[in-house]
């Protein structure tokens, strides 16, 4: 699990306005806009170091002023597009695609409990098919700790294909680790999403 917890709250005459998220269904998931009624429930979820320690960004441990900041900071630039994860009315995970320096990066985490039943993988999907549908992208890019093979799959299960390791900072552990990294460009999102209706068809 990638996802990084955002930057600070201050509030900056000048921050930019929150930009309108969709809705997005999947066959068992819903992905709406973070809020403010949902900081609780992440800070239950992810102040977990299991949880904490896969992702780049996210503090161990995590309070409600990390949450709020969180919520302070998402869909505020264009191209981002930052999504809570909900189960049967209750907050699994968080998903997002989000515009950086390097790149336009996918990131997503779930809570502990929430592991091994495919609901990265369905979150994932429905993130990358808003991410190259509704915003335009042409490449998004990821990452997994190479200790977590689990998160390899979700990426490899959704067409990302691999494309090196690097050494990145992991805030939970406070010190530096590999990632795998991997992309996904819109030309095999396209033929994998072809290829799936034909399959479908058949």
């Amino acid at each position: 699990m990638t996802l990084a917890t955002q930057a600070a709250k201050p509030i900056l005459a000048q921050r930019p306005e929150e930009h309108s998220v969709p809705v997005l269904e999947t066959e068992r998931l819903m992905l709406r806009t973070p809020q403010s009624g949902d900081i609780n429930a992440i800070v239950r979820l992810v102040n977990d170091r299991r949880v904490a320690e896969n992702t780049a960004r996210i503090p161990h441990p995590y309070g409600v002023d990390d949450a709020e900041r969180f919520i302070a900071a998402v869909n505020r630039q264009d191209g981002e597009a930052t999504f809570v994860v909900s189960h049967d009315r209750d907050l699994i995970g968080v998903c997002g695609v989000e515009p950086r320096e390097n790149g336009t990066e996918i990131d997503y985490w779930l809570g502990a409990h929430y592991w091994g039943r495919g609901y990265a993988t369905e979150a994932v999907r429905a993130v990358i098919d808003h991410a190259f549908g509704a915003l335009g992208h042409d490449t998004l890019q990821a990452g997994a700790r190479v200790s977590n093979p689990a998160s390899r799959r979700v990426l490899e299960k959704c067409g990302f294909q691999w494309t090196g390791v690097g050494l990145y900072r992991i805030r939970a552990i406070n010190s530096s680790a590999p990632l795998d990294r991997f992309r996904l460009d819109r030309g095999l999102w396209a033929s994998l999403k072809a290829w799936g209706r034909a399959r479908e068809m058949a």
